[in-house]
This record gives C-alpha cells, structure tokens and sequence, in this order.
C-alpha cells in the first residue's frame, strides 16, 4: 500500500520520467534558422530596383558543434536519467524498510497489551483468593492491598502503550498516506522463526552489487566524466553553415534581366579565452568527477557500518528470542503455576506469588519485543543491502 500510494515516492517518480525525456533532447541538433533579409536597400526611395545590389534574401543556417559534444550530452543526461531512476528504486527500499520497522513496532506493542490485560485478569484471580483468604482468616490484609497496587501498576502500563500504539499508528498511516486516526489491524500470528543470515563480508560484497544507491552513485560518476570530456571539448569551435539566395529586381545597363545571388556561409567561434573561460570549467568539471567519487567511498563506508549493526542487532536479538522460548519463559511458567497451587494451600508467601508472576510477565513481555526488534533489524539489513532475500 504504502509504495502505491506513498505521495514522496510518487514525486521521485516524476521527477525520474522528467528526466529520462532530456537526454533524445539533449542529443538532438539545435533547429535551424530560417531568415529573411533586405539587403542593401536605398533609404532615398527605399526602391527593390534602383541600385544593383539591392536583393530581398531567403536563407537557412544550422549551428553545429564540434563532433562529439552532442553524443556526451546525451551520455550525461542518460546517466543523469539513470541515476535518477535507482533514486526511485532506494526511496523504494527506505520506504519498505519504514513500513516492515513500525508494523514489527506496532505488532509488539499489540503482544504487550494482551499480556498486560491477561496479568490483569489474573491479578484480578490473586485479589480474589486474598480476600477469600482473609475473610476465613487464613491471609493476611496487607495480601489484599499488595494484589490491588499491582493490579493498578498493570492498568497504568495498559494506559501507556495504548499511547505508544496510537503514535506507531500515526506513523504507519503517514507511510500509506491515510488519515492519521485511520484505525490499524494487524495479524495476531506470524512466523516466529528467525533463519541464521550470511556473514558480514558477503552481504557487504552484495550490497555493493544490489543497493541502488550505489548504482545511482556510479551513474552519476558517469555522468560528470563525460560533462568533464565535453568541457574539454570547448576548447575547440563550433561551427555554423547557411545557404541564402538573393532575389534582384530591376534591369541592368544593357538592359538583361539582373541575376539573382546566391551565397555560401562557414563561420565559427573563436575559443581565445582559454584561461578564464574553458580551463575553469575543465577545473570545475574535475572538482565535480571527485566529488562524486568521495560521495560513492562515504555512501561505502556508512553502509558498512549500517550492514554490521543492523547484523549484530539481529544476531543479538536471535538469540534472546530462543533464550526466552526454549528456555526462560518455559521456567517460569512453570515456576508461577508451582507457587499458585503452593499459596492455595498456604506454602508460598503471597508477595513471592505476585513477584513470580510479574517476573513471568517481564519475560513474556520481552520475547515479543527481542522478536520485534529481530524483524526490524531484519528490515534494516535488507534495505542496507538492497536485495530482499539476503539469505539466499
């Protein structure tokens, strides 16, 4: 939804149309020049056939530059167009990679408040069999009062995500470019499965081949190379060539019709400013090559470092998730419901009861968000890299 209707992504998507019609422009000839000309007309009588050189002239002349120039504008303008174009495919990536960060967000978040209302509906179980407790006189009030406090804390953390949810909500509705308040459903099952990823130097190696920004890079190296071979080329003329024919009016002395004229034009320009004018803009020209090449090793070098920490965040992540699942929260659980049917029968201190259960709710809790943040990392790796199946 969100790369079909995103309207930053619908803009870059113009601006590359716009520029993938400049480079048949850009390698096309200037239109020729139709002129008309009076020439050598007398101001006395302002007559077509008074004086023998007065002619009316229809001419056409066409401007050509030197050989080569209009094959590197076309070439810079296709690289341009290009480089443009991977644009689109980059935005692309971020844009996913948004999308899958809050959804993973969103989708934690949603975990978490279900296991907050079911530690309160057991809270809730807890207070009862206190007061049960106490009224026959086998508990204690302060029992009562300790299930009631926690049961409140429960309800505070209930408030606060739904207010964290409402802000991921926001966002996500931004990405789909919907109203902010439009209410957001997700899955409740998913695959919890997280595949071991290849090692840092091949998806290093991979990005390098895959990630458009990359290419984007490249093309636009392309492009200031042959900006910078035409400046070169300024250092020689352009030419114009024209062909005119003058129509004459009148008699000549003998009385024979007068011939009309026909002519023949070569000019070109004079490249005698070199200093000031052609070798700067060979500088500027050089400047722009290196600056794009400095950009490519910098675009490099952070993502490198956004390849390994997304990778460790992963890795890290992994392994809390099976920590948790195979281990923890098994104990735990196990744990809670030993010392619930202990309380029933007076063996399990009530405050140690509620402690268990809070403690199995943390663990609950962070599994999801260990998960979550697997996927985000996920999400951040595979637009770092810009390939989708990285594993493959």
């Amino acid at each position: 939804m969100a790369l079909q209707g995103n309207p930053g992504l619908a803009a870059i998507e113009a601006r590359a149309q716009a520029l993938s019609e400049i480079p048949e422009q850009k390698g096309t000839l200037p239109d020729p020049q139709l002129s008309l000309n009076f020439m050598n007309l007398p101001v006395d009588s302002f007559s077509l056939s008074q004086e023998p050189m007065t002619q009316i002239q229809l001419g056409i002349s066409q401007m050509l530059p030197y050989p080569g120039k209009l094959a590197l504008q076309e070439q810079a303008a296709h690289m341009e167009a290009g480089a443009a174009e991977a644009r689109v495919e980059e935005m692309r990536l971020q844009l996913a990679r948004d999308v899958r960060v809050v959804w993973w967000m969103l989708f934690y978040l949603d975990r978490a408040l279900e296991i907050v209302r079911s530690n309160q509906d057991l809270l809730r179980q807890f207070v009862t069999i206190a007061q049960t407790k106490y009224k026959v006189g086998k508990g204690l009030q302060q029992d009562v009062l300790l299930a009631q406090v926690e049961l409140s804390r429960f309800l505070e953390k209930e408030i606060a995500l739904k207010g964290m949810r409402g802000q991921w909500e926001a966002r996500l509705n931004a990405l789909l470019d919907r109203d902010a308040s439009t209410p957001v459903r997700l899955q409740r099952k998913v695959d919890e499965h997280l595949a071991p990823l290849r090692d840092q130097e091949r998806l290093r190696a991979l990005a390098r081949e895959t990630r458009p920004l990359f290419i984007a890079l490249r093309k636009q190296i392309d492009a200031s190379q042959a900006r910078l071979e035409l400046a070169k080329k300024d250092y020689y003329p352009d030419f114009r060539v024209g062909a005119f024919y003058g129509f004459r009016d009148g008699r000549n002395p003998n009385g024979s019709d007068r011939t009309d004229f026909a002519t023949l034009m070569l000019s070109m320009n004079l490249p005698i400013h070199t200093s000031r004018r052609q070798a700067s803009q060979v500088d500027q020209r050089t400047s722009e090559v290196n600056k794009t090449r400095y950009a490519l090793a910098d675009a490099w070098a952070r993502v490198d470092a956004q390849i390994a920490a997304s990778l460790a965040d992963y890795e890290r992540a992994r392994e809390q998730v099976s920590l948790f699942r195979e281990g923890i929260i098994p104990q735990a659980s196990q744990s809670v419901a030993s010392m619930r049917a202990g309380y029933q029968v007076n063996k399990v201190d009530f405050l140690n009861l509620v402690r268990a259960q809070i403690t199995l709710f943390n663990f609950e809790t962070q599994y999801w968000k260990a998960l979550s943040e697997a996927n985000q990392a996920l999400a951040k790796l595979v637009a770092a890299v810009g390939k989708e199946n990285i594993d493959e």
